[in-house]
């Protein structure tokens, strides 16, 4: 567990620094957000029964806090793995109208969200990773 949050790099208010007018938003902050966002879409795909209907409301809520986000690979990466998510989880309602009450389409479907959404997220942890992610300075208007 320790792995996700080196990966995920330390807490907000770790990362925000000060100084008069400006402020930094440091690297290890800007990456942590897409970083979460992969790594719980590999969760919820493996365990999907409860934790992908939890990860889809959950999901929401990191997408609209980084989604403008001052750095805009944290948008990119955001963006992308949302796409993903959303995706699968959309695509489930109109297939699964056609299910049988046997449990064979499902498995077939989970596979199929497996095959589509973890390769891809690892895909996009490596390329999160080896990316040049630099500090940010932030203008805070003094009202």
């Amino acid at each position: 567990m320790d792995i996700l949050f080196e990966l995920a790099g330390p807490s907000m208010s770790d990362t925000l620094e000060t100084g008069g007018s400006t402020g930094v938003v440091t690297a290890k902050s800007s990456r942590r957000g897409p970083v979460l966002f992969n790594i719980f879409n590999i969760i919820a795909t493996l365990v999907p029964f409860p934790l992908m209907v939890f990860w889809l409301g959950a999901s929401i809520v990191l997408y609209a806090m980084n989604r403008h986000h001052p750095n805009p690979k944290v948008a990119y990466y955001i963006q992308w793995a949302a796409y993903r998510l959303y995706a699968i989880a959309g695509l489930a309602v109109p297939v699964a109208t056609f299910f049988s009450v046997t449990l064979t389409p499902w498995l077939v479907y989970w596979a199929f969200a497996a095959i589509v959404m973890i390769p891809w997220s690892i895909y996009d942890l490596i390329r999160i990773r080896k990316d040049t992610w630099e500090d940010t300075v932030i203008q805070r208007s003094e009202t």
